[in-house]
């Protein structure tokens, strides 16, 4: 296995890197350099495997569909009688082609066969009319108006959906509910995937009251924790809950120490504020390779990321310290779970989670395809914004009356008005050199739906 790189070393690759006004791009350029995908995987049923990673690609070990069949209801016929300008009258012969068993009998000149959709195609015959486009003659003949029909129409070819040999589902992919479809059509029961990733939370704080807790003046139920979990939740991972730590040295070491132990990740909210009166900044320095990070954007301004070690990783640190300086490289190569460490106000949390967090954790997964998708929507409204910072505005996503996507704020942008978070559907994206955005102009919307 190769050596992690330092934060420093990741710092290095990256032009212009300023902790202390970090673009937001720069981000997730550092996060992507910063985790490595997991490398254990699982064979699991299909049922199973919704919403994880593939492991390994799956090759189609049929074609699908297996043999030309009808996607329609109406008469097989042989295209080549189709005659440009005028209309063709056929008479049916044989039993009619039902779906699941093979139509047995001989087709002529001027004949056809009734059919279903779904039935292989009878030998000879390419084309399929619809019933409800024919005319019935007084001998039992079927009459095709001109111009309705050109050769080849509603016929389903072999292989048309996938081709034996070819691969049907790229390694990296999610496993989406389209795909235990294509799985199944496929007629296989297992796929395999990427283990779940393990992610450890917890809020920190004095302030921080748990649910069940009495009202104390000065004091904040929790809102941090169980937004995390429904985040991390609707992306499949395994959680674990650590609740709240008070801002004692020795609870937060153990929390961090139990986190680091148990889990591939680990996401804290709160307490990574410049100046503020707490211990868990320097209690992430001491126990793992930490950056502290202003970004230039908002919400979300402070964000911590980096590794954070378990006890017996710190006690194997020491030790190679003490017993050979030189054979031993670097005691932050022995961090191995993730950090992130989040703002206090609740949508700042929840915006550096989707921003940064969620793209992170996707390629933790195994994901190829990490980034965010955005569409463009005209903004309702006048946006104020200065250059020089990514704002993310929530946003409510609806149809104008000209058909088009238009986008309006959801009210106060304040970082701790959750409120308009739950009445938005996704965030208005204005980048980091974008100025002020007049009504009717185009804007990038990072929606909720497929996101969260």
């Amino acid at each position: 296995m190769h050596p992690m790189k330092t934060i420093e070393q990741i710092a290095a690759e990256l032009q212009g890197y300023d902790p202390q006004a970090l673009r937001a791009a720069d981000v997730n350029a550092f996060l992507e350099r910063l985790v490595a995908p997991v490398t254990e995987t699982e064979e699991v049923g299909i049922f199973e495997a919704l919403g994880r990673v593939l492991a390994q690609g799956v090759v189609s070990p049929i074609s699908v569909p297996p043999h030309d069949n009808s996607a329609m209801d109406g008469y097989a016929l042989d295209g080549a009688q189709l005659v440009p300008g005028q209309a063709l009258v056929l008479r049916p012969v044989g039993a009619t082609a039902f779906a699941g068993k093979a139509w047995v009998g001989e087709v002529g000149a001027g004949e056809c066969v009734k059919i279903m959709t779904g039935a292989i195609m009878p030998a000879g015959l390419d084309t399929v009319v619809p019933q409800e486009l024919t005319g019935a003659g007084p001998d039992g003949t079927i009459r095709i108006a001109a111009g309705l029909l050109r050769r080849g129409d509603n016929r389903r070819r072999a292989g048309e959906d996938l081709m034996q040999g070819r691969v049907a589902l790229a390694k990296g992919a999610l496993f989406t509910p389209a795909a235990i479809g294509l799985a199944a059509s496929l007629g296989l029961k297992t796929v395999t995937v990427y283990r779940r990733l393990r992610i450890a939370y917890f809020s920190t704080g004095d302030e921080i009251l748990s649910l069940g807790e009495p009202p104390r003046e000065g004091a904040v139920y929790d809102s941090n924790r169980y937004t995390v979990f429904g985040l991390l939740t609707r992306l499949g991972l395994q959680v674990i809950d650590l609740g709240v730590v008070r801002d004692e040295p020795a609870l937060l070491e153990a929390a961090f120490r139990r986190a680091a132990a148990e889990a591939d990740a680990v996401i804290t909210s709160g307490g990574v504020s410049v100046g503020e009166a707490d211990h868990t900044r320097s209690m992430m320095k001491q126990l793992g390779d930490v950056a502290f990070w202003r970004i230039a954007m908002r919400p979300g301004r402070p964000m911590a990321v980096g590794r954070i070690r378990s006890q017996m990783q710190a006690e194997s640190a020491y030790n190679a310290r003490q017993s050979s300086a030189g054979s031993y490289q670097n005691e932050e190569s022995t961090a191995r779970s993730v950090l992130f460490g989040l703002p206090g106000n609740p949508v700042a949390v929840m915006v550096t989670f989707l921003a940064f967090v969620r793209p992170a954790l996707l390629r933790m997964m195994g994901c190829t395809h990490t980034a965010p998708p955005l569409l463009r929507a005209a903004s309702a409204e006048a946006l104020r914004k200065k250059p020089g910072r990514t704002e993310y505005q929530r946003g409510l996503v609806s149809v104008a009356a000209d058909g088009r996507l238009q986008v309006r704020s959801t009210g106060n942008q304040g970082s701790g008005v959750l409120s308009s978070m739950v009445q938005a559907n996704g965030l208005i994206v204005l980048h980091h050199d974008q100025g002020p955005v007049a009504a009717g102009e185009m804007v990038d919307v990072m929606m909720f739906d497929g996101v969260v």
